[in-house]
């Protein structure tokens, strides 16, 4: 159904907007996102108003993460400090809850951090959520942030590095315990070493034929014309070719390897690979994980699906963590590398 003259006009104002950059990066965030529900792809966005993909993905999720902070118990100089600037810092803040959220947001305004900073608050929090900390530690964020960097003060072998670190850990620490248990690390060099992390099980399409196309089954003859017409088109979505239907499912093939044919009670999901932990990649590409959900015994050879704060989240751990285990990771998925998609579709490239 294409939009009336009124909703064309709307839009048309909006991309004007986004043109002369006019408000502020919250209204620019809430303007793309409108585009993109009025059926507009990033790279349309991009090419109308000149913001890149990569900023318009930043600044809508950034507003998300504003508007959390709005409807929770926020105060108003750390909502009005992120008015203009810090959608890179509000951000990094995306995969926290929103009590955690309000809370990190805190402390980015009142230490003066950046998004580099944003980003280790975010980990720091997450990380004290699903372990259990030293009692000497307190429930405070800022003693969240203290025990991180405590963490890896106890890792580092560098004297000067663990002293930069030790430093860190004190500048956040609230508790005097905290503080104490801090500084006993400039008399005791003791290195904590710890596992590194497995690397993920990455696989990438290689050719066509390892990609099946999904198609619509209309039924088992005899059938009636109302029985076709009544299959509506079947449309391909993203670089996996996920086929969806209207209503709350879609579905996609893979090849039947082995590790997808021995996952007990498999589902997939959608991710940006450097959005998942211990990724080698520095720019993002959308890939599949495949989680078996019937493996919930946790292992340090593997990496899980969690819940975290009722939020599905992707995570290794080196020792057995106090949050719900979901599902084992078996498999991450890269799509196939097509220089010329048409290629594949000409009939002389068919073998005889």
């Amino acid at each position: 159904m294409s939009p009336s003259p009124e909703d064309q006009a709307q839009i048309q104002e909006i991309v004007q907007s986004l043109r002369r950059k006019e408000g502020n990066w919250l209204a620019w965030g809430k303007a793309c996102q409108t585009l993109q529900k009025a059926g507009y792809s990033q790279q349309k966005i991009f090419e109308e108003t000149g913001f890149e993909p990569i900023q318009q993905n930043q600044i809508i999720v950034a507003a998300q993460v504003y508007s959390s902070l709005e409807s929770g118990d926020t105060a108003p100089e750390v909502l009005v400090r992120f008015e203009k600037t810090g959608s890179d810092s509000l951000y990094e803040l995306r995969v926290l809850t929103q009590a955690e959220r309000v809370a990190a947001a805190t402390l980015v305004v009142e230490r003066g951090l950046d998004s580099e900073g944003a980003g280790e608050v975010t980990k720091a929090l997450k990380d004290f959520g699903r372990f259990k900390a030293p009692p000497e530690f307190s429930d405070y964020p800022s003693d969240a942030i203290a025990h991180y960097y405590w963490k890896l003060a106890r890792q580092q072998a560098d004297l000067q590095a663990r002293s930069r670190l030790i430093a860190q850990g004190l500048r956040f620490a609230k508790s005097e315990s905290a503080r104490l248990q801090i500084e006993k690390l400039l008399t005791d060099f003791t290195i904590t070493r710890t596992k590194a992390a497995p690397k993920l099980p990455f696989y990438r399409l290689e050719s066509a034929s390892d990609q099946p196309r999904i198609l619509p089954v209309v039924g088992k003859l005899p059938l009636t014309t109302a029985d076709l017409q009544a299959v509506p088109m079947v449309e391909e979505d993203g670089a996996f070719r996920l086929v969806k239907f209207s209503g709350v499912g879609a579905w996609v093939s893979l090849p039947s390897w082995q590790v997808v044919l021995g996952a007990e009670d498999p589902v997939m999901l959608l991710a940006d690979s450097t959005e998942l932990p211990s990724s080698p990649d520095t720019l993002p590409e959308e890939v599949l994980v495949l989680v078996d959900r019937a493996q919930r015994q946790w292992s340090d050879e593997h990496h899980f699906v969690v819940d975290q704060a009722g939020q599905l989240q992707v995570a290794w751990f080196e020792v057995s963590p106090t949050i719900p285990i979901l599902g084992k990771v078996v498999l991450v998925l890269r799509p196939n590398k097509v220089l010329d998609e048409d290629y594949n579709k000409e009939l002389w490239q068919i073998d005889e």
